[in-house]
């Protein structure tokens, strides 16, 4: 496609075009951190809340891109020798360009919408029917205005059904996705609260998603919703319904479902026919997604007994991708529930944001989830991995065995996952970080089995989805001009310093600090290449300072002076951040001090001041709120007089957390983020759009039938009360569960229900009561989390979230996932 013809399609207007002749163009790109195939590409510069497109306009360009979509023509530069198109609305164009490019298909589409399970009925459609047909579907859940067409881009001759999710928050939204999704065949999972928001109620929103269906033939739904079907029955509708459920006059009569331990047998009529299938779960949810499944495999008129036998195989869809400790101090990236092309590239893409300096080893079995021809598929992912800089390949499967020839000649090839577990030399991948993605039928959890650390069985979950969402909330309440230095001090406040510090400099905030040295080095050591400022610098580290490019905060004239000499002897210049004291007296200089620090540092001008700043010592407590304007006066004034006497200026940075929210108008010049990144509110109006970053999770060891009576654990301080269950968790105060939850003060989640601590908590396991309640060998436990909270857990000892947070052992291993 040529940029006339893109032209005409998006009614946009060229407003430079390139010298050398026009681009054809087959990729569209929104991210310059996703590049792929720069010289075919069309940037689209879309302004969304946090990031506006146009801000990368140039670096796009130096990346090789020569063709955009604009709708502020002023933000270009001379450097910019592209084709260019202006229009008024970015998001819009790229809606219309894919309208127009899914026009061109007369395949069946499959569209779903709902307020929950959306994206798991997709990925297991494309289980169940891959083997029957043809299929392209939207990666993970792309489902959004922007996500949706980049779902659909890819969609192609070859192409024997379609599968796409759309979601929406609000009116008005749907009719744009319908445009570009078209689906002649509609799915709606449910209308449940989520968005709820966005519409005055209920009704509305159901009326909303119905939009999606306006040109589809038939809309699949469960009949024993009874608001859903009372909606659409009763009114004239533009499709015909094919539905489920137990009520008798539904298409398909679900007869019983039959649970077993960890399956479920469902007997259905449909046309005058009894029908059996066994689903590998129990769960209400899963059941219910796959009888809207199975719905659609009747209606597409499919070989249901190849259907039920995939059915039976169907695992729960991992909807994140997982970093692990791998063996050999590698890193280890678990995306191993499916493998298609469109995932790759996501899976890649986070590879790069979280492998730092490491080197980068992929481990991919045949894709059986696409419609292209072999040779032409394979050939697409060898270009990506050396687009994406993959420095050491593995291939397993006969299909990639077969094109090894379109790899690097060092790339390994094994004809099934058995013979690689039997043959490959774990140490190749010493140090590097590993992603491991693999279609279904490969079983690659057994590849992560033999490549993941085993370590303790208790892990603290981070979720990095959370993470850039409480970042972009705070950078929300900021001015576009205001900087952002994220405390990573404290292991990032137990999350794990370097992966949130990977993560950090992907997103582009400005400053790290950390408390000492020696992790501001680990850092170094590591790859992050960000400004850091260390906190507490003793006098033995100055060297490293130097050596590792760290920055030293700087709060007393003994300090200054040290720091002075060491470096003044080396012919080096320090660059140092001066803090001063306005009310919390714990360091700093007091603003009395100020004269003589301005003599000091002109008289040192090897010492360069980076940044001044103080620390609020109340900004989270409403009843100190004049004591914080005044810490904000004094240092105004006692900033803007160092500023003065020096001769140069600095940044200027006073709120934390709390502050970013309550005194808005004092960021000057930077602000340093610290606990409510990680989700600790500081009120519950901003509680309420931060999300929850950490769950801290264990299993049960063992569990015991004891009497009334009956001692439990040390110093016999646990007592049962009436004949009953303990059950042993796998966490002590070794791993940060303090003591202070013993006897009864503590209380975790198994199996949804909240159980008290028996007894004393122990260095390494805890006691729990869990009488008349069906508990087992391995069960999970949560600590913190969404049930009990953080905040919860802290309240019943009397402490704070921090405390808890950072007092997470280093021997509980972290696991970051994203969902995106």
């Amino acid at each position: 496609m040529k940029i006339h013809e893109v032209e005409k399609i998006i009614d946009g207007r060229l407003v430079r075009t390139l010298p050398e002749g026009e681009v054809s163009i087959s990729n569209l790109m929104i991210d310059t951190r996703k590049v792929a195939h720069p010289a075919s590409s069309i940037f689209f510069a879309i302004k969304g809340p946090q990031h506006d497109g146009h801000d990368y306009l140039e670096q796009a360009y130096r990346q090789g891109v020569r063709a955009f979509v604009v709708s502020d023509e002023h933000r270009l530069t001379d450097a910019i020798q592209a084709d260019v198109l202006k229009v008024d609305d970015v998001v819009q164009a790229l809606q219309l360009l894919v309208a127009h490019h899914r026009a061109e298909f007369s395949i069946p589409v499959i569209g779903i919408t709902g307020s929950n399970g959306k994206t798991q009925i997709k990925e297991w459609l494309a289980q169940l029917l891959q083997r029957q047909l043809r299929i392209v579907r939207s990666p993970k859940s792309y489902n959004s205005q922007v996500g949706v067409p980049l779902s659909v881009w890819p969609l192609g001759p070859q192409d024997e059904l379609g599968i796409f999710e759309a979601g929406i928050s609000e009116r008005g939204e749907m009719r744009r996705l319908e445009r570009v999704i078209r689906p002649t065949i509609g799915l709606l999972t449910n209308i449940g609260t989520a968005h709820d928001s966005g519409f005055s109620n209920w009704e509305e929103k159901l009326e909303e998603k119905l939009q999606l269906f306006s040109r589809s033939e038939v809309v699949v739904y469960c009949k024993d919703h009874e608001f859903v079907d009372q909606n659409i029955t009763s009114k004239d509708r533009p499709f015909k319904t094919f539905t489920w459920g137990k009520v008798k006059d539904a298409d398909i009569h679900v007869v019983s479902l039959n649970k077993k331990a960890k399956e479920t047998e469902i007997t259905l009529d449909y046309q005058h026919e009894r029908l059996s299938f066994w689903l590998p779960f129990v769960d209400n949810a899963s059941i219910e997604n796959c009888l809207h499944c199975l719905a659609l495999a009747f209606w597409l008129g499919l070989d249901m007994h190849q259907v039920g036998h995939e059915l039976e195989r169907l695992r729960p869809i991992a909807m994140r991708m997982e970093l692990k400790q791998g063996v050999y101090n590698s890193q280890i990236i678990d995306d191993s529930y499916n493998n298609d092309l469109a995932g790759l590239r996501i899976a890649l893409d986070f590879m790069n944001q979280q492998g730092g300096h490491l080197g980068k080893a992929l481990i991919l079995s045949d894709v059986l989830q696409s419609s292209l021809p072999d040779q032409y598929l394979y050939a697409e992912v060898a270009t990506l991995l050396k687009d994406k800089h993959v420095e050491q390949f593995i291939g397993i499967g006969p299909a990639l065995s077969e094109h090894k020839n379109l790899f690097p000649k060092d790339s390994q090839f094994y004809d099934s996952t058995a013979h690689f577990l039997q043959d490959f030399d774990r140490q190749q991948l010493a140090s590097k970080v590993v992603l491991i993605k693999g279609a279904r039928a490969f079983k690659f959890e057994q590849v992560v089995k033999a490549l993941q650390l085993k370590v303790h069985r208790t892990v603290l979950e981070v979720d990095l989805d959370a993470l850039a969402n409480n970042l972009n909330y705070y950078r929300s309440l900021l001015e576009p001009s205001t900087k952002v230095m994220v405390m990573v001090k404290a292991f990032a406040y137990g999350s794990g310093s370097l992966e949130v510090a990977r993560f950090l400099e992907f997103n582009q905030v400005d400053y790290l600090a950390v408390a000492y040295a020696d992790e501001g080095i680990r850092l170094r050591e590591n790859g992050i290449s960000l400004p850091i400022m260390v906190m507490n610098p003793p006098e033995g580290v100055y060297e490293q300072l130097a050596e590792y490019r760290l920055e030293a905060e700087v709060y007393s004239f003994g300090q200054l002076q040290s720091i002075s000499s060491y470096f003044g002897s080396q012919c080096l210049f320090a660059r140092i951040h001066i803090k001063l004291d306005t009310g919390m007296h714990r360091l700093g200089f007091a603003p009395e001090q100020i004269d003589e620090l301005v003599r000091y540092l002109k008289e040192n001008p090897h010492l360069k001041v980076c940044s001044a700043f103080t620390h609020l010592s109340s900004a989270d407590e409403p009843q100190a709120d004049d004591f914080t304007r005044e810490q904000l006066e004094i240092f105004s004034k006692g900033a803007k007089k160092l500023e003065k006497g020096l001769g140069y200026s600095f940044l200027k940075h006073a709120l934390n957390s709390a502050g970013i929210k309550r005194f808005g108008s004092s960021q000057f010049d930077m602000v340093r983020l610290g606990i409510g990144l990680y989700g600790v509110g500081v009120d519950e109006e901003s509680g309420s759009r931060l999300q929850r970053v950490s769950t801290l999770k264990t299993s049960v060891t063992q569990v015991k039938n004891l009497k009334a009576g009956t001692p439990v654990g040390y110093g016999r301080k646990g007592v049962m009360d009436k004949d009953g269950q303990v059950a042993t968790i796998a966490i002590g105060y070794a791993d940060g569960f303090d003591r202070r939850f013993s006897n009864g003060v503590g209380k975790v989640v198994i199996n949804g229900h909240m159980v008290p601590v028996i007894g004393n908590v122990c260095m390494d396991m805890t006691m729990v009561d869990v009488t008349g309640l069906d508990v087992k060998e391995g069960d999970e436990v949560i600590i913190f989390g969404k049930s009990p909270s953080l905040g919860q857990q802290a309240s019943a000892i009397g402490t704070i979230p921090y405390e808890l947070l950072t007092n997470v052992g280093e021997r509980v291993k972290r696991v970051f996932f994203s969902e995106s």
